[in-house]
């Protein structure tokens, strides 16, 4: 294998993406504009596949969950189906340190009725995970998301697990980075940072975990109880 050598996950010519898509997969109108409009931004492809936000939509419901977390949120897409997943009066703390992508994501966020659904914070994450804890979200929180800086992720890691309540739910995007972290001649920095997280969260003791090869590889990690 080669350095250089990549594993398109997002590829919409791929029939087994576009079968899943085409008989699991449920978006309202406005999500597939979101996506789609996403689809054209120069970075599109940090935004999560559809298929990963169904996952996301089950997961909040078989948790319960009431509270969940977003660390990287770009144009708002899995925002906007974690939030539109929760009850009525749950709440949606969500970080992202761009504001850049400001208004697509509420233009799309008021469409759906879901702007008081969502605590959107432009902020860097380190700052927004110390203020949720002074406001009392620790060990309270359903689920976290994380979908940001990769260099960063063991860090998230760490500061995710203290709002975490008992059993509830880590997801940690992009874990497989293409592929490449599985490629022992890949040293790029991306790729050393990503691998270097998934080494250290299966040195995890309290913790369970599951890495699910959907989009760029989602690691599940639930809180001992």
């Amino acid at each position: 294998m080669s350095a250089d050598k990549t594993y398109d996950m997002f590829d919409p010519a791929n029939p087994v993406l576009e079968y899943i898509r085409e008989k699991s997969v449920r978006e309202p109108d406005y999500l597939v504009r979101l996506r789609e409009e996403t689809a054209k931004h120069p970075a599109g492809r940090m935004q999560i596949t559809p298929e990963q936000g169904a996952l996301m939509r089950m997961l909040v419901k078989l948790l319960g969950a009431k509270t969940a977390i977003e660390i990287g949120v770009f144009t708002g897409y899995s925002a906007a189906v974690l939030a539109a997943a929760l009850p009525e009066d749950g709440k949606l703390y969500a970080c992202d340190h761009d504001i850049r992508h400001m208004d697509i994501q509420h233009r799309y966020w008021a469409e759906a009725g879901l702007l008081d659904k969502i605590d959107m914070r432009y902020e860097l994450a380190k700052d927004a995970f110390l203020q949720w804890e002074i406001e009392g979200l620790g060990e309270t929180v359903d689920m976290i998301f994380v979908d940001a800086d990769k260099g960063s992720y063991i860090s998230y890691y760490v500061q995710a697990m203290k709002l975490l309540r008992p059993g509830g739910l880590l997801i940690m995007d992009n874990v497989l980075w293409y592929g490449k972290v599985a490629d022992p001649e890949n040293s790029e920095n991306l790729t050393v940072s990503v691998r270097k997280f998934n080494d250290f969260a299966a040195q995890q003791k309290d913790v369970e975990i599951s890495t699910i090869p959907i989009g760029d590889g989602m690691t599940l990690i639930r809180k001992a109880v």
